[in-house]
């Protein structure tokens, strides 16, 4: 086992419960703008139109295909769509009430709290997110995560998405590191796992839905150095 001294953390899907957030929050957008008025029949078909679409935005922006302001431009219209409402017709505030009303939620992951204040006393814990800065650092502070990191980078600030090894670059420079005193953790072959591998980090995969390895369309297999299903498990590796 290498004598890490820095780790970093991805935030959405990782610590923070990104989809028990996010349905919380559209059940209560449902009831609020009546959307059984638009044509959308239930909260259901709601949440599940909003993850096909979300994450198809979200492929784009990571590919570069998208920027922020038209991803949320287009999200609700989309979803809208999705379900055989009319695009036109989402309500003004919707869109920032949802990320207002999502960011500010505080569900995290099974033993996040405990496995931070844990690791926090033999490590040094940081933040390397591909999310918005001002939702990224209400997720934190909504949370109670903030705490518990120094370094918080976000894809926004930086100009480089993971994978893309600049960020993590960037990351380890900032701390005068080098990749074999860093680990990532992360619940993304495609981002966070592969990112980390680009520049000879260590990685743990956080895989409570037990995906397999993924082959990228180079034909690289990506496959992580550890692998947990829930983050209490971090005390049997660091």
């Amino acid at each position: 086992m290498k004598n890490y001294t820095h780790i970093f953390f991805d935030l959405d899907h990782t610590l923070w419960d990104y989809d028990k957030n996010v349905r919380e929050s559209l059940s209560e957008l449902f009831e609020i703008y009546t959307l059984e008025e638009f044509g959308i029949l239930t909260g259901e078909h709601f949440y599940d139109a909003f993850i096909k679409v979300n994450y198809g935005l979200w492929g784009l922006y990571n590919k570069g295909e998208i920027d922020k302001i038209n991803l949320r431009k287009e999200r609700f219209k989309r979803i809208f769509e999705h379900l055989g409402a009319d695009g036109l017709s989402v309500p003004i505030d919707m869109e920032e009430d949802f990320m207002n009303r999502t960011s500010s939620k505080k569900h995290l992951f099974p033993y996040s709290v405990e496995i931070l204040a844990y690791l926090q006393k033999k490590y040094n814990l940081h933040i390397i997110t591909n999310g918005f800065n001002e939702s990224q650092a209400l997720k934190m502070a909504s949370s109670g995560l903030h705490p518990y990191f120094g370094l918080v980078i976000t894809s926004e600030t930086i100009g480089y998405k993971k994978p893309d090894k600049r960020i993590f670059e960037y990351a380890m420079s900032q701390l005068g590191t080098t990749a074999d005193n860093c680990i990532m953790i992360g619940d993304s072959l495609q981002s966070d796992i592969l990112g980390a591998q680009r520049v000879n980090m260590d990685q743990i995969f956080f895989n409570p839905e037990n995906k397999p390895c993924v082959i990228m369309p180079d034909g690289v297999e990506v496959c992580p150095s550890y692998t947990i299903k829930c983050l209490s498990e971090l005390k049997t590796i660091l």
